[in-house]
């Protein structure tokens, strides 16, 4: 399944062409800009083109940004390069359906529009003490359900070790933004 997910991805960012040079964190969660560290050490989780994580270093963050599209990760590369935060952004891409793969405690993951129930705990413990988590999912809440939506209430119960700082579910999106 993943060679099919990597050729369908790599598609989709194929045909999708460059990512916008304007970067901002997703709509959901700009309103928590100031949240967010200035330094430290950021996971990009899904990061497709880039645009999040780019964001993040531009804050001031040391970013890792991972995509299981070749194609996304070589658009996130020349988005930093272009935006002058090349040097502090690394994109690898990685196959989910294996783990998260190993690395140090992030300050901040910020996941959007990727969900897969089985690296929850993973995503906790890669939490460094008062990290960030700012995740953002589709959600059976205002849509129908399908497989790859989240049920309601479920990344309240996902991460519930962590402090929630806020969450939400409406118009088929969930999100929660918490600290450890």
């Amino acid at each position: 399944m993943a060679e099919a997910d990597r050729r369908r991805w790599d598609e989709r960012y194929a045909t999708r062409g460059s990512p916008p040079r304007a970067v901002a964190p997703p709509r959901v969660l700009a309103r928590y800009a100031d949240r967010f560290p200035v330094a430290g050490t950021a996971l990009d989780l899904a990061c497709g083109q880039g645009t999040g994580a780019v964001w993040l270093a531009l804050r001031g963050l040391d970013v890792v940004g991972l995509d299981i599209s070749s194609v996304a990760i070589d658009q996130a590369r020349d988005l930093a390069h272009h935006s002058g935060v090349g040097d502090r952004c690394r994109f690898d891409v990685v196959d989910f359906d294996a783990g998260l793969p190993p690395g140090p405690p992030a300050d901040a993951i910020m996941c959007h529009k990727f969900r897969d129930r089985r690296l929850y705990q993973a995503i906790v413990d890669r939490l460094a003490p008062g990290g960030l988590l700012a995740i953002v999912v589709l959600s059976e809440v205002g849509a129908s359900p399908g497989p790859f939506r989240a049920v309601p209430g479920e990344l309240p119960a996902a991460f519930a070790d962590l402090d929630v700082i806020d969450a939400g579910e409406g118009e088929g999106q969930a999100w929660l933004l918490a600290r450890r």
